[in-house]
């Protein structure tokens, strides 16, 4: 992996190149200070990562991760701030990570090792197929540019999601998520590690998930079909979602009952 350092503070941008050198195989090909520097830097070059902190010189990091967000081509982005408050901001960029200074070498090693996971998997069924595109440069460029694209065609097959704790960003594989039920303006999520409260409105985040799986039954729940271990029938021919390793129960509205019936091929 290719990794650009975006940081204006010396000393932490020197501690950062250190613990992704001594905790990752992930290749540090620049560091830059300012965020117009960056975007000139990525017109010419592409990286599969940015380490990217928010106060820095002409253009702050949010902004700038907006910019990116627009790239066809669009690296990872991990945080590294000593600001709390922009957390939710960076879910919304769907940013990878959310790293708060001073560094935590435990922390930062877990998420180096979680990124290069995610690009493995990302990019490993692509890989097999590399032969039939063009030839790869020197470096791998080209190579890597046709991988790029084939992931970002497939998005909507992507089985990650990042949902919000505190301050971190949880990278989490969809398959974990057993149901998200709408809560006034915001959206618990109910996973196999814990509940997360997201920012986003139901609708919002079921956009999020692989359709294929997850099924909005009622104008409030969203479920997990492959996480259905029971199901109960209710009043009005409507039904009780009995979920694995979970006590709650998620009802199906009236009128999704006929949709669900045809998914469950009851």
């Amino acid at each position: 992996m290719r990794a650009l350092i975006v940081e204006d503070e010396i000393l932490a941008s020197e501690e950062l190149n250190y613990l992704i050198q001594e905790h990752s195989r992930i290749e540090v090909v620049d560091r830059l200070e300012d965020g117009l520097d960056v975007l000139k830097f990525l017109q010419e070059q592409e990286v599969d990562v940015i380490f990217l902190d928010i106060n820095i010189p002409s253009l702050d990091g949010m902004m700038l991760a907006h910019h990116i967000g627009k790239f066809a081509t669009k690296p990872y982005i991990v945080f590294t701030t000593a600001y709390k408050e922009h957390a939710a901001e960076a879910f919304e960029l769907e940013a990878f990570d959310y790293i708060l200074k001073p560094y935590d070498e435990k922390r930062i090693a877990a998420m180096l090792h979680k990124l290069e996971l995610a690009f493995k998997r990302d990019y490993a069924p692509v890989e097999q197929h590399v032969e039939d595109g063009p030839a790869p440069t020197a470096d791998g460029s080209a190579a890597r540019g046709e991988l790029v694209r084939e992931r970002d065609t497939n998005s909507h097959t992507d089985r990650r999601i990042n949902l919000l704790r505190n301050d971190n960003i949880i990278v989490t594989d969809t398959a974990d998520i057993y149901y998200a039920e709408a809560q006034e303006k915001v959206t618990k999520v109910y996973t196999k590690n814990g509940e997360f409260t997201m920012p986003v409105s139901i609708s919002d985040f079921h956009s999020r998930l692989p359709q294929d799986t997850f099924f909005r039954c009622h104008r409030s729940y969203v479920v997990n079909l492959s996480q259905i271990r029971e199901i109960v029938p209710w009043f009005n021919n409507t039904y009780l979602l009995r979920l694995r390793d979970l006590e709650a129960e998620v009802p199906v509205s009236r009128g999704k009952v006929k949709e669900f019936r045809q998914l469950m091929r009851i």
